[in-house]
């Protein structure tokens, strides 16, 4: 006799708006585009009610973002992209669209080899991470990580920004730039990608960030001569997501915690590091430390009210909290479904609410948007 419990475990501890404080939240409005919500955007008020929606004609790849101009900017799942490896159809995008608040298409770009992180340049340009097969006996010189066959290609990280005619006006081959002997692949990852980049930013004097998912850490690279002048080594970070280059000069980061040094449970972090020196001046994680954790994906933003808003990504949990820590505001996403295709279940299995980065806007981002 089947049950009449409901079989989603994160759903029966509750969705939804779970905690409001309104004097102390930064307030506005939350953008999520749920991984498996088959195209739908979601924008949320602080009371987690829906204040506008839109329908995209591909599933998310990534994240969805509020442009200065007012669109959506909407990092997209593309339909001919090529496997290249088991976990590449959960975690690639390549089909970017520029839609207004009405869901009209402005602008579109696609490119198959695109996965995990974009960023919309305020110029209008497109900085999105790709990848390519590394160069022949380049992989040999790779220490770590875990095989999964003998003949396995390995794929390397291809930093490219388009502007808006989709002409190409940068790119960077991880092979070309950095020394495979300083970066190797922890022993819990695979061989096919290396190191995975899988978050961008750009600092105010144009040094391009980024967060190295499979060896962990953060490097700067210098966009002139693509050299590596900052690295937030894996002492400090755990194979993190998301740096965000603050106004102070820091970088703040989700440190997602896998296979984390010196800890006996799996752990995740907000940070903020200051990278001249790589200490950490602010940190969040919960009290009971595995109250917060996910093991992929995530991001965090510092608000206006010097807030912090997080992504809990595999559990589909946004939070705020105030600088000294303390929740202010908490929403569980409510849209559960699978992956619609075979090969993105098989890693990413269930039903799921899971989402890659959230962001919060305050109204008058939002002129658009009907009170």
């Amino acid at each position: 006799m089947a049950t009449t419990v409901d079989q989603i475990t994160q759903r029966r501890r509750g969705v939804g708006l779970i905690a409001h404080d309104p004097a102390a939240s930064a307030g506005g409005y939350t953008l999520i585009a749920p991984q498996t919500a088959g195209g739908k955007v979601y924008l949320i008020d602080i009371e987690g009610r829906v204040a506008h929606e839109w329908q995209m004609p591909v599933r998310a790849g990534r994240h969805a973002v509020i442009l200065p101009n007012g669109n959506l900017g909407y990092n997209g799942n593309h339909a001919d992209s090529p496997d290249r490896y088991a976990p590449w159809s959960m975690w690639h995008g390549g089909d970017f669209y520029e839609v207004t608040p009405a869901g009209e298409t402005v602008w579109r770009y696609q490119d198959p080899a695109h996965h995990h992180d974009a960023q919309w340049l305020p110029n209008g340009n497109l900085l999105y991470a790709a990848c390519a097969p590394v160069p022949e006996g380049f992989a040999a010189r790779v220490p770590g990580g875990t095989a999964h066959g003998e003949n396995e290609t390995m794929y390397g990280d291809v930093i490219r920004e388009v502007d808006r005619a989709g002409k190409l006006v940068w790119e960077w081959k991880a092979w070309e730039h950095l020394n495979p002997e300083d970066f190797p692949i922890h022993p819990g990852f695979g061989r096919y990608h290396w190191p995975l980049v899988n978050g961008l930013g750009v600092q105010a004097d144009g040094t391009v960030l980024m967060s190295l998912r499979t060896t962990a850490g953060i490097i700067g690279v210098d966009k002139a001569s693509g050299a590596v002048q900052q690295h937030i080594p894996p002492s400090v970070v755990s194979h993190q997501h998301a740096p965000v280059p603050l106004p102070n000069g820091n970088v703040l980061a989700f440190d997602n915690g896998n296979f984390r040094e010196g800890a006996h449970v799996g752990f995740s972090r907000v940070v903020e590091v200051d990278p001249r020196s790589n200490a950490v001046v602010w940190s969040y994680q919960d009290e009971m430390v595995n109250a917060f954790y996910t093991a992929f994906m995530g991001n965090a933003q510092r608000l206006w009210n010097g807030n912090t808003h997080i992504t809990e990504s595999a559990t589909g949990r946004l939070f705020e909290v105030n600088p000294q820590g303390e929740v202010v505001w908490e929403f569980i996403l409510p849209w559960f479904a699978e992956y619609p295709d075979a090969a993105a279940r098989k890693t990413g299995p269930g039903r799921l609410n899971s989402v890659f980065q959230t962001f919060r806007y305050p109204a008058s981002a939002l002129p658009w948007l009907k009170a």
